[in-house]
């Protein structure tokens, strides 16, 4: 579904993808780990079309994504975003249904309403939360309702940005397992960006370790733990002492 070859972007003199070779499969849900500031999420952005590599080819079911129609390639797509993104001003049911009301998806309000409920309701929040502000919610709350407008007009790749982030280990663990049920119910193709082991183990099908700009390994992650990988080894096990310099 999503293939990335020899993907570059610096920044000035920062060389962020210096050659970066991935390949998702249709269905699966692929995971990329590695430290921050690593270039987890410019790969994410390099795909929306919201960073231009400087070199290099992104496609999206044999599509090149540098040469697709912005509207029509960005409604294939569903995104959780690491802060929750919730606009504070709309209620929950809105912030669900904000891609439902504009644009090519556009639904009559109350049918918009009745979707954004539906969602909600997928994702473990009852119809009283709709009409709330975000700020009423708990975190985990706001994580749900991001989650419900990832999937509201039923995308077909969905891109989960460090979904875990400033949540308690339950409510972690009640996220992930959102996650895996949704994108296996939906048949989507999924792609992560986290530095969090729990997460990674519990919802991917596939794991890249991204350093140097590079994918430095990429299997299943049933292979992960015994894959020889010198740089995937000291990350997964959070070690001081390895190839990857920890900032002192």
């Amino acid at each position: 579904m999503i293939t990335l070859a020899n993907v570059k972007k610096s920044f000035g003199n920062n060389h962020v993808l210096q050659g970066v070779n991935l390949e998702i499969a249709r269905g699966t849900s692929m995971v990329i780990i590695g430290g921050s500031g690593t270039g987890k999420s410019v790969a994410l952005k390099s795909v929306l079309g919201l960073v231009t590599p400087d070199s290099g080819t992104i496609t999206v079911d044999g599509q090149d994504a540098a040469m697709a129609e912005r509207d029509a390639f960005l409604a294939r797509f569903g995104m959780l975003f690491q802060g929750g993104a919730l606009f504070d001003s709309l209620p929950v049911w809105q912030n669900v249904a904000f891609r439902l009301m504009r644009g090519a998806l556009k639904r009559p309000r109350e049918e918009a309403r009745e979707i954004a409920i539906e969602k909600l309701r997928r994702v473990g929040l009852k119809p009283d939360v709709a009409d709330r502000l975000p700020a009423e919610l708990s975190g985990g709350m706001q994580k749900r309702v991001g989650l419900a407008r990832a999937i509201a007009a039923e995308p077909e790749i969905i891109f989960f940005d460090e979904p875990t982030t400033g949540l308690d280990p339950i409510m972690s663990g009640v996220i992930n397992d959102l996650i895996r049920e949704i994108v296996v119910e939906m048949g989507a193709t999924a792609m992560t960006i986290t530095h969090d082991m729990t997460s990674v183990r519990a919802i991917a099908d596939n794991v890249a370790m991204l350093h140097d700009g590079v994918i430095q390994w990429s299997g299943p992650v049933a292979d992960m733990d015994h894959a020889g990988e010198p740089y995937l080894e000291q990350f997964i096990h959070g070690r001081a002492d390895g190839p990857i310099e920890a900032v002192r």
